[in-house]
C-alpha cells in the first residue's frame, strides 16, 4: 500500500498542506483521505489511532506517524530542499514536537475552516481516498 496521509479535512491550514504536499510530491507517492471520510474512519480504525489525536497521520509501511514525525517522514519525499527536513528526526519527538502542537491547537482559531471537506480537482482526485 501506497503512504496515506490523513488530515483534517475541514481546517484551511490541512487544506493548505495538501496542497503544498500535492505540489511537490512528483512521484505521486502519497494517497490522501480526509479524517472525516469514509476511508478516513476506516483506516483510523484499522490502526487504531486513538480518539484524541489532533494530528495530520501518516501511514507508512504499516505503521502510524503523527505530529512532527508524520511531518518529516513526507518530507523527505518531497521536491527540492525539503527533503533537508529531514535530519530533525535527531531531535528527540517531545521537542520536535513543542511547535506542532502550537500550530496544532490554534490551526482553526489561526488559520479558519471550512463548512465541508475539500473537492479535490479532477487531475489529482485519483490520488483521494
Amino acid at each position: 500500500m501506497q503512504p496515506v496521509i490523513l488530515f483534517d479535512g475541514v481546517c484551511n491550514f490541512c487544506d493548505a498542506s495538501v496542497q503544498f504536499i500535492l505540489d511537490r510530491d512528483e512521484k505521486e507517492l502519497f494517497r490522501f483521505a480526509s479524517l472525516q471520510s469514509d476511508a478516513g474512519q476506516e483506516l483510523l480504525k484499522e490502526y487504531n489511532v486513538p480518539d484524541d489525536v489532533d494530528s495530520m497521520i501518516l501511514i507508512e509501511d504499516g505503521k502510524v506517524y503523527y505530529k512532527s514525525s508524520a511531518a518529516l517522514r513526507i518530507s523527505r519525499h518531497l521536491r527540492g530542499a525539503w527533503k533537508l527536513l529531514y535530519v530533525f528526526m535527531i531531535v528527540p519527538p517531545p521537542i520536535r514536537n513543542v511547535v506542532y502542537d502550537l500550530i496544532a491547537k490554534n490551526r482553526i482559531k489561526w488559520f479558519g475552516q471550512k463548512d465541508s471537506c475539500m473537492l479535490p480537482p479532477p487531475n489529482v482526485r485519483k490520488r483521494f481516498l
